[in-house]
């Protein structure tokens, strides 16, 4: 699958350091200085809906790791997906009378353009479940011979992961198990499937149903995979057996995060599957969780149509901390388009205070854990000094630039 059309990063003088990002599963902030190449797997759409700004908060997080390592003189090798076949994206083309295939293939065209506007740098591998499939199939072969997986006996062929071939299982989430009894059903689990060993044991693989998609499985029959072995697979064939960063959204958290890293712990014998795992806070619209029930999403495409500089749009998004969930509202988009505003006026100055020194400070602010209102408040009183006619460094406006548009995605 193809992946959207990147844009040119200005290079900064100097090198950045290291970045320390808020690791999940040992709730504390920690240093990720890889030695060789920074590994990073970000789950990606399911394609049944287009673009809202939590999807948005979410890519931009993991855009500004990448800035930052990058910055730090780091080779990044990025894997997204795309979740182009699953329950959601059926029951919605169901729903209104369309082919599974064009929705998906129309809302991830739509998600490539939003990313695009964004400025969000592409990952090196942009990789469909479906074409995934026959490795997927495989993987799951895989665990079912090592005993780490179980048919049920109703005929169905579906295929399921036993937890407990996962002794650390609930490590990434830190949840209880009453916890996680409640919330496997509200995300795509079936604690109450009759025939499982264990209500939290998620599915691998769906057997073949009809008036549904499916594909040869070879000994398992055809069917189509479940969601957590995709990404485990995908990122196992493309980054390795341990990578530095798996991301997501923190609804991701479990079971999808906590269930595709035991898959792959019990694939590859190694754990912890990833180094840190990162999640980004959801996105309110006035005070109120977004969500397709409530009717209430907004989407990026919608304020694009709208005129909406993106520019504002990822400035918005980037005044709140990553992991905080946030909330979206007309006064935080006037702001982000004021501040926009001003720092194009700033950076047409003739002269400002010092270059570096804002470049370093921007450095540090980001290498310690993405705060981005501690960066976003450092441009601005550069911003406001410029302006004031404060400074004599007539290389600081283009390095202001520079800064912003390589550091925090920011094109002036």
């Amino acid at each position: 699958m193809e992946s959207w059309v990147g844009h040119d990063v200005p290079r900064l003088p100097g090198r950045g350091g290291p970045l320390a990002l808020y690791d999940s599963a040992r709730q504390g902030v920690h240093s990720s200085d890889p030695d060789g190449p920074a590994t990073i797997y970000v789950c990606g759409i399911t394609p049944y809906d287009a673009t809202h700004l939590g999807h948005a908060a979410t890519m931009i997080t993991f855009d500004l790791v990448q800035r930052v390592w990058r910055d730090a003189g780091r080779d990044v090798r990025y894997v997204q997906n795309v979740t182009d076949i699953d329950d959601p994206l059926l029951e919605r083309a169901e729903r209104d009378g369309e082919d599974w295939k064009v929705l998906a293939m129309r809302e991830t065209a739509l998600f490539r353009e939003d990313m695009e506007a964004l400025r969000i740098i592409p990952p090196a591998h942009y990789v469909g479940a479906v074409e995934s499939i026959p490795d997927i199939a495989e993987k799951v072969l895989v665990l079912l011979k090592d005993g780490a997986a179980y048919r049920l006996d109703d005929g169905t062929g579906d295929v399921y992961f036993d937890i407990s071939a996962a002794p650390r299982f609930g490590y990434e989430s830190n949840l209880s198990r009453e916890q996680m009894r409640e919330i496997f059903p509200e995300r795509g689990g079936d604690p109450d499937r009759s025939g499982k060993r264990d209500p939290l044991d998620p599915l691998l693989w769906r057997g073949a149903r009809a008036g549904e998609p499916s594909w040869p499985g070879g000994e398992l029959g055809p069917g189509r995979p479940g969601w957590h072995i995709e990404c485990a697979v995908i990122a196992l064939n493309l980054l390795g057996e341990r990578i530095d960063v798996q991301g997501g959204g923190n609804d991701l958290l479990y079971p999808h995060h906590e269930c595709s890293a035991a898959h792959a712990e019990r694939l590859t014998g190694q754990a912890p599957f990833a180094e840190h795992y990162v999640h980004a806070g959801m996105i309110g619209l006035d005070g109120e969780k977004m969500s397709k029930s409530r009717g209430n999403l907004v989407f990026v495409s919608r304020l694009r149509a709208d005129r909406v500089d993106p520019m504002a749009v990822r400035l918005a998004l980037m005044s709140g901390r990553y992991r905080t969930d946030r909330s979206w509202t007309d006064e935080l988009l006037v702001a982000a388009r004021e501040r926009l505003a001003r720092w194009r006026r700033a950076a047409a100055a003739p002269a400002g205070p010092s270059g570096p020194a804002f470049l370093a400070g921007v450095r540090e602010r980001l290498a310690d854990d993405l705060d981005t209102p501690g960066a976003l408040a450092l441009a601005d009183a550069w911003a406001d000094q410029a302006l004031a006619g404060a400074g004599d460094d007539r290389g600081a406006p283009a390095l202001f630039a520079d800064t912003v548009d390589a550091l925090l995605g920011i094109r002036l």
